[in-house]
């Protein structure tokens, strides 16, 4: 049965695909499974970093299962399973922790969407980009024409999605769409990872939030939450809890 285990390597977590038959496709279980994932950890105070692995070493992931969407009416397709993976990614995306993607191989459709969701990508040389959806008559639904274009250059996006073409490694990595390129990602990944979780859990996160905003990554909320993060610090908030507690009229400092 297909799945998305979540696997605890002591302060690093890993999200790993398991679909190898079908070269990690994506399922409606999937979906479900990695949304239940990324909500426990984003919650966990003792997870500083994520790895996001596939089985097999054919295939990363080569999108999203035709089986799961193709007898969709319109209004499921874009209601359901289109704003269903989109929510879903974004929460990757938006994770407070450090995310790397180890693209053991092809990396196609929702595989390159999920990927792009990740801080960083670790790409073996035979492994392959590509956005292939215009040859089943649909477009890409999972952010393959917004936040990967923030990722990879227009011309590029554009000579998969228009023209079909696929995306070598050694491109990805002269483009700085991919971290390095090795003939152990996995490796390489871990590596990277061992030296974010030595860093400032708090200053990663919001060097990570900061960064998100510049860039248009859910900038709002961004905002928000940093403004939200500065004022719980004050004395004003603790006052102003306090007071409500008693049932008097608060005295702000200022603080």
């Amino acid at each position: 049965m297909s799945a998305v285990h979540l696997i605890r390597h002591d302060r690093i977590a890993e999200l790993r695909l398991d679909n190898p038959a079908k070269m990690n496709a994506f399922t409606v279980v999937m979906l479900e499974q990695l949304a239940g994932h990324l909500k426990v950890i984003e919650r966990d105070t003792g997870i500083a970093a994520v790895m996001l692995t596939a089985e097999g070493d054919r295939a990363f992931c080569t999108g999203a299962d035709i089986n799961g969407w193709g007898d969709l009416t319109p209004a499921e397709f874009a209601r359901h399973w289109v704003r269903d993976g989109h929510r879903i990614f974004d929460r990757l995306a938006r994770l407070s922790k450090p995310t790397v993607a180890v693209l053991q191989g092809h990396a196609f459709g929702g595989g390159l969407e999920l990927a792009a969701a990740c801080d960083l990508r670790v790409m073996a040389p035979k492994a392959a980009l590509a956005l292939p959806e215009a040859g089943v008559g649909i477009v890409p639904g999972w952010s393959g024409t917004q936040r990967l274009l923030r990722l990879l250059p227009e011309a590029m996006v554009k000579e998969m999605a228009l023209f079909g073409h696929r995306i070598k490694a050694d491109r990805a990595l002269a483009c700085g769409f991919a971290a390095a390129v090795d003939e152990d990602p996995r490796a390489a990944a871990q590596a990277l990872l061992e030296r974010a979780i030595t860093l400032s859990p708090r200053a990663v996160e919001i060097s990570k939030s900061m960064i998100h905003a510049a860039q248009g990554e859910d900038r709002g909320a961004m905002v928000e939450a940093l403004g939200s993060a500065a004022i719980a610090a004050s004395d004003d908030r603790a006052e102003g809890v306090a007071a409500f507690r008693a049932k008097r009229k608060p005295e702000f400092s200022g603080k």
